[in-house]
């Protein structure tokens, strides 16, 4: 197939999925059956931010623009060993390799075995060609660069087990959040959005927030109380109580408000059902807690300019462009220069 073939399919696709969700019905409810965190409004949410972000013909074609893409010679086998934290993120990578040109090998996780597929197979339903750039495999084999992402534990095998070859391999990072004290009850809205959507499982969901010193925290939380449906879900509120009852063992200072458990902590990462939070005095302080620690970070949500901080504006961080890589490592670059 030529560049502008795929192009094609993908955008067909797209337009698919957006006029008939019932292609992929089976999928959504196998998944979620599979996977109870996968409610099927997540997977809606994600299956419309790839149609809108990442399949729209417009798009896609200003992602392309920065590349000197061309029909490539001969196709590589690239390995992808998929995450499942939420629903079909491991998707960005499967696009970027397709479009590149190249076959993929694809390892998908235990949590997420239904919904790409399903893509993939109605990729195939518009141009059966489309089918000879997948493959689905239990153990990679005979691959000439990997994409891995995992925990920061599997990312130190990853790293010894594809030495050999070129790689990106991916950890755990988390998204932030800047507040300044000026925010809204809509902008603590969005930035529930960011918090709470996937039920915070994504590593672009804001898991840590920064607060001006004396910062009206009853406020946050009595916005945030919005998302009280939350406690509805049986395995989130199992969390919820879970880190509830430790930190009420452990006597630790905290907030909560019925979804959400508010604790003042220098880590970023924090448990499903909790956000961590820690003060700034001014921007001078606050650069010097995120910059050494920017290796750990996704993103920074803020409706606040920063200088030399690039930011997302609350309710943004769940929907990413195609031009926002993980981690900040440009995957389609990396695989035109293989």
């Amino acid at each position: 197939m030529t560049l502008s073939e795929r192009i094609a399919a993908v955008v067909q696709l797209g337009l698919s999925l957006t006029e008939n969700r019932e292609l992929v019905e089976s999928a959504i409810n196998k998944s979620f059956h599979q996977n109870q965190w996968f409610v099927k409004e997540n997977i809606h949410k994600a299956l419309d931010s790839i149609c809108t972000q990442y399949l729209a013909e417009e798009k896609l074609n200003t992602w392309l623009l920065k590349y000197s893409l061309s029909n490539i010679e001969k196709a590589k086998s690239i390995g992808l060993v998929l995450a499942g934290n939420i629903p079909l993120v491991g998707f960005h990578d499967v696009l970027t390799v397709f479009i590149a040109g190249h076959h993929c090998a694809i390892k998908l996780s235990d949590k997420d075995k239904e919904l790409i597929p399903a893509l993939i197979n109605q990729l195939g339903q518009i141009h059966a060609d489309c089918l000879d750039y997948f493959s689905f495999v239990d153990r990679l084999e005979d691959y000439d660069a990997v994409i891995a992402t995992g925990s920061n534990s599997t990312a130190v095998h990853f790293e010894y087990y594809f030495k050999h070859v070129p790689h990106i391999i991916r950890r755990n990072r988390n998204a932030i959040a800047i507040l300044d004290g000026a925010e809204s009850r809509e902008d603590i809205l969005a930035l529930g959005q960011d918090i709470f959507s996937f039920f915070g499982l994504g590593c672009r969901n804001v898991s840590k927030l920064y607060l001006p010193r004396e910062y009206n925290t009853d406020f946050l939380m009595e916005a945030l109380h919005d998302f009280k449906e939350l406690a509805l879900h049986n395995k989130y509120k199992n969390n919820f109580d879970y880190n509830y009852a430790i930190y009420l063992l452990n006597q630790d200072k905290f907030l909560m408000n019925g979804c959400v458990l508010l604790k003042e902590s220098e880590d970023i990462a924090s448990r499903i059902g909790m956000v961590g939070f820690e003060y700034y005095d001014d921007i001078s302080h606050l650069k010097s807690l995120i910059k050494p620690r920017m290796d750990e970070i996704q993103l920074i949500a803020s409706n606040k300019a920063i200088p030399d901080i690039n930011t997302v504006r609350f309710g943004e961080a769940q929907n990413p462009q195609l031009w926002d890589y993980a981690d900040g490592v440009d995957t389609l670059q990396f695989l035109l220069d293989l």
